[in-house]
């Protein structure tokens, strides 16, 4: 948690910590990125005060002597003009030495190695965005403190702390004095202190404060108040702000505006969300929920080790914001919070896990998220366009794991197409295009997009007019082994098996077979001397070769069998499971190519020539390269084509 530490000399229990290094490199960035926005400082110190006020409220629930004898929660704001500083002080449930080391000595929990690595990538001009994306609670202080001091005691325990830093090497921590304990306005809570620096005194005046606070925090429900009042009189202060749930008002009085700072500060981010709903649930089970869909994507949304962020809340008392079960991994980009009226209170969180409401209300909230995503593909494709390309892949996880809301999912899903008209498509218009006695959805999976659509598998259906789904997202590959039509429908994938296009041959392909008929039978053999001398040349490194239906421009391609793991799906699998693959590829070839015909016609003369086994040789190359795949023997194939372009350029 710190790198040394060392006794200070004027008193003995003082201890001084250096920060992590990540630490301090992020919170020069703090200090600086986010200079021109400033007033950010103070929504944060009150949103951690408000969340401690909270966790107090549940754990006092279980044991009442935590809050017995105290004043109802309340956050303060004081100011002094003459030694400059401004005061939070909250209720709360308070910090022990061991929390403040960690809560305020790291922000690893927070993956500040992943913030800086985002800041190496994207450059320092984006650093205002990018820290944004990961709320810089506390040390937010530095953007106008050269010290922050924070005393705190945690409700249940005697010892009250105390905690120094100028933001830049370290911090101080040791037990707090009698005039630091002062500080508190109760028995347990936290007050944190900015020494404010000279160009931010501006934040010292009651209608600067009052204005942030109304602004920032005025949904938050914990009553703010500024300053004490005067000595000798009866505080009759009415708090800054409405202190009041916002999810507890009606829709019509809540603006766009409160929406967003509501979400700035359950979600700890500074953008403003593309998608908000809230609604009361009512009928057998009761429940409100305020949900937003970020516009920018979490930095740790692929994380593994990544949860769902939803509150809970039971009766407007805050539970848990931990709860797994509340919402779908799929839907773990989701903010907001859920209101219950039929949970107990005293619950405990693991009881939770499995309680028949939750997963009640995470079926109600997932079938509204759908159908909120669904209408606003239908009214502002723009915003729609934006979300899907932030969280479509995760989205579609769900149509894996997820089989209750595959028929809502697949209304919203979209998928790149080779349509030039509709290059991102739904399955409802794709099935609409489709050709007459076309049943199938015919998808090819890979990295690119771009890439995909030159793809020598898709050629013989791009030239019938057959629209290709060109599948981008790794989940692609592991929901199609599970569902295997949409609408009576199926899907087939054109790396994989043979692809019968006969049905579908245009009035160009019809007469060029008629004007043939009389030179196919000898065509024909020569073809099948062809595929005999590759399949026999090939052995080690395909299953079979065959004349294609799917090429048209292309020499060869590669497919995997029939039955067999389709080709990108088992590139994936090699990455990410080490899979050995136990068949081997089909090569197919195109007749209707010149050097296709040149080799057949070589063959019918000569199979032994050693110039064929080279061109054999260099069209498997070829057809893995254009897989994406590396050649069998690099040093080999680069001997060969030396040779070949030596011949060409001779000729």
């Amino acid at each position: 948690m710190a790198e040394a530490k060392m006794k200070n000399e004027e008193n003995n229990n003082d201890e001084t910590m250096n920060f992590e290094t990540d630490v301090s490199r992020l919170l020069d960035i703090v200090t600086n990125a986010l200079y021109s926005n400033r007033d950010v400082f103070l929504r944060e110190l009150i949103s951690n005060s408000a969340d401690a006020c909270d966790r107090l409220r549940y754990q006092a629930l279980q044991d009442d002597k935590l809050t017995k004898g105290s004043a109802p929660f309340h956050i303060r704001l004081l100011t002094t003009i003459k030694n400059p500083n401004l005061t939070i002080v909250d209720n709360g449930i308070g910090m022990n030495r061991e929390e403040l080391i960690s809560n305020l000595g790291t922000i690893a929990r927070s993956g500040t190695a992943a913030i800086l690595e985002n800041l190496k990538n994207q450059g320092q001009e984006k650093d205002m965005n990018l820290i944004g994306q990961f709320g810089v609670g506390f040390y937010a202080s530095f953007m106008i403190a050269h010290k922050v001091e924070v005393v705190s005691q945690k409700a249940g325990e005697p010892e009250t702390w105390y905690w120094e830093s100028d933001g830049k090497t370290g911090f101080t921590i040791r037990e707090a004095n009698d005039d630091e304990k002062a500080w508190l306005t109760d028995a347990h809570g936290t007050a944190i202190r900015l020494h404010v620096n000279s160009d931010s005194t501006d934040y010292l005046l009651e209608d600067e404060i009052k204005r942030i606070v109304l602004e920032y925090s005025d949904h938050v429900e914990v009553p703010i108040y500024f300053n004490k009042p005067e000595e000798g009189k009866e505080d009759e202060q009415a708090p800054i702000n409405a202190a009041s749930a916002l999810w507890t008002r009606p829709k019509s009085e809540i603006t766009q505006e409160q929406y967003n700072e509501f979400y700035h500060h359950t979600g700890q981010l500074f953008d403003d969300p593309i998608m908000t709903t809230h609604w009361t649930a009512e009928g057998v089970i009761e429940y409100t929920a305020l949900l937003f869909i970020p516009t920018m994507r979490p930095w740790d949304l692929y994380d593994p080790d990544r949860k769902t962020a939803l509150r809970l809340y039971v009766k407007r008392v805050f539970i848990t914001d931990k709860l797994d079960t509340l919402l779908h991994p799929w839907l773990r980009f989701v903010k907001g919070i859920v209101d219950s009226q039929d949970l107990p209170l005293n619950i405990s969180r693991e009881m939770l896990q499995s309680n028949p409401v939750v997963h009640k209300i995470r079926n109600g909230v997932t079938k509204k998220i759908l159908s909120e995503i669904q209408k606003l593909s239908e009214k502002d494709e723009e915003a729609f366009d934006t979300l899907w390309g932030q969280f479509g892949a995760v989205l579609k996880e769900g149509l894996y794991d997820a089989i209750e809301h595959r028929p809502d999912l697949f209304k919203i899903c979209r998928f790149n197409s080779t349509n030039k008209d509709a290059p991102m498509t739904s399955l409802d218009e794709y099935i609409e295009r489709m050709k007459d006695g076309q049943d199938t959805i015919y998808y090819i999976t890979g990295e690119n997009a771009e890439s995909l659509s030159r793809s020598p598998q898709i050629e013989g259906l791009i030239s019938r007019g057959i629209e290709v789904l060109l599948m981008t997202d790794t989940v692609d590959e592991f929901w199609l082994q599970q569902v295997k039509d949409y609408k009576e429908k199926k899907f087939k994938s054109v790396t994989q098996g043979n692809i019968n296009l006969d049905e579908f041959s245009d009035d160009k392909d019809s007469d060029a077979k008629n004007d043939n008929e009389e030179t196919a039978s000898d065509d024909d053999k020569e073809m099948d001397a062809l595929t005999l001398m590759l399949q026999t040349q090939l052995a080690e490194q395909v299953n079979r070769v065959r004349v294609s239906k799917r090429l048209t421009e292309s020499p060869v391609c590669l497919v995997a069998d029939d039955g067999g793991v389709d080709m990108h799906m088992e590139k994936v699998l090699k990455l990410q499971q080490k899979y050995e693959p136990s068949n081997k590829p089909v090569l197919e070839i195109n007749p209707t190519h010149p050097l296709i015909k040149k080799m057949a016609n070589m063959v019918s003369k000569d199979a032994e020539q050693e110039t064929l086994k080279d061109t054999a040789l260099l069209l498997m190359d070829q057809a893995l390269i254009i897989q994406g795949d590396s050649v069998t023997d690099p040093a080999a194939f680069a001997k060969r084509m030396a040779s070949f372009i030596e011949k060409g350029l001779g000729s």
